[in-house]
């Protein structure tokens, strides 16, 4: 090539938007090489492709996250391309992918990708800005075993509805004992008054769970009232230890759900929003009915096994990633009630690390999104008559 046509590719505006360019023989103009992306070396790992694209490798294929005006998600042969304007800017082969995650308004998509994307079974996932999911598509075919979701709707009424719900409170209080313990053993040196009290609410947390194997009733709706006021008095003394953990270096008065202004609740519930999408596809990958919980009342619109599952992951998901991210002095810009656009950024890719983070499962090492799709499978199993259930918890 002349030294002519060099310098005209190098001083070109497309050059300077993209590294990798061609020489266009007719036009005279560099134009943008579409880059394919395979999946990063290592499980766990997080890649950051371009502004507000990113790929998650997991243990079952990857995730790939958008957020970001302007982006147009099409298909081409065997592959996904990701477009800004008119230009192909990425390409990620289908058969590496098993969901993709919208995180923000203004990506549209064509008609043959969500063709595609229901064929191969790969999830599509839409978040709102709090990081709540608001839609997932998914093809029908995929919960197309119906044995389960006979077996979870019989299950309200027997044994199986009391054993399952059990499990959830006596795991969720078991995580929350941990978590407290884990972040209890940094304070024991430098603040041994702070460490004695927290140790004290971990040893009622244990005292609490304990009782848990000796509820009984003839089915689930019997012992609610029993399990809920377990799991209530554990919710109580727990976040006042968190508050303990976490008071010295932000304002936090104590839980709040709906409504929350201060930043460790919005912090929580954003974060909740992102497990409540990744239980959800687990779910229904599963081949189970979202809305047949059975620790949570059934109303319409209200996912009740999803929330019954999400319970025992908060823990080690979402809760000790915010205290993490308090305790490290993050900001928490907060903008009009709610956690601003650097906030959501910044926070959302912790959660995402830890839920690509390695836990023991079954004597094994796993990422915390190949347990979560793991237990869902056992919740299945556990339906059919296949073995007790347990309740994840981690290891502090």
């Amino acid at each position: 090539m002349p030294d002519a046509a060099l310098n005209q590719v190098d001083q070109s505006p497309q050059a300077e938007r993209y590294s990798v360019a061609q020489f266009n023989l007719f036009t005279g103009a560099a134009e943008p090489i579409p880059v394919e992306v395979s999946e990063p070396e290592e499980a766990g790992r997080e890649i950051r492709v371009d502004e507000g694209i990113s790929l998650v490798k997991t243990e079952d294929g990857s995730q790939l996250i958008l957020s970001g005006y302007g982006l147009f998600l099409s298909k081409k042969s065997e592959r996904l391309l990701v477009r800004k304007g008119k230009d192909v800017i990425y390409q990620f082969p289908f058969f590496r992918i098993n969901e993709v995650v919208v995180g923000s308004r203004g990506i549209s998509m064509s008609s043959d990708f969500l063709e595609e994307v229901c064929a191969r079974g790969i999830r599509l996932s839409f978040l709102d800005y709090s990081g709540k999911p608001y839609a997932m598509v998914t093809s029908p075919m995929l919960t197309a075993t119906v044995q389960a979701r006979r077996e979870q709707i019989l299950a309200f009424n027997d044994k199986r509805g009391l054993e399952f719900g059990k499990a959830v409170v006596l795991g969720k209080i078991k995580n929350q004992e941990r978590l407290l313990r884990y972040f209890g053993k940094y304070l024991k040196k430098e603040a041994e008054d702070r460490f004695q009290r927290i140790e004290e609410t971990a040893s009622q947390l244990r005292a609490l769970w304990k009782k848990v194997p000796a509820i009984d009733a003839g089915c689930v709706n019997e012992a609610r009232g029993t399990l809920m006021g377990t799991e209530g008095t554990a919710g109580r003394i727990y976040w006042e230890a968190v508050k303990e953990i976490i008071g010295h270096r932000v304002e936090f008065f104590g839980r709040e759900h709906r409504g929350a202004t201060d930043g460790v609740n919005s912090l929580l519930n954003y974060g909740y929003g992102i497990l409540y999408s990744q239980v959800w596809g687990a779910v229904l990958n599963a081949g189970l009915e979202p809305f047949a919980g059975f620790l949570h009342v059934d109303r319409p619109g209200k996912p009740s096994l999803i929330l019954d599952m999400v319970e025992e992951f908060r823990q080690p998901v979402v809760d000790r990633t915010v205290i993490a991210f308090v305790n490290l002095g993050t900001s928490i810009g907060m903008k009009d009630g709610l956690l601003d656009a650097d906030t959501r950024k910044s926070f959302a890719e912790k959660v995402i690390e830890r839920l690509v983070a390695t836990e023991t499962y079954q004597g094994k090492q796993y990422q915390i999104r190949s347990i979560i799709q793991m237990q869902a499978r056992r919740v299945a199993g556990f339906l059919k008559g296949d073995g007790e259930y347990k309740a994840f918890s981690f290891k502090w």
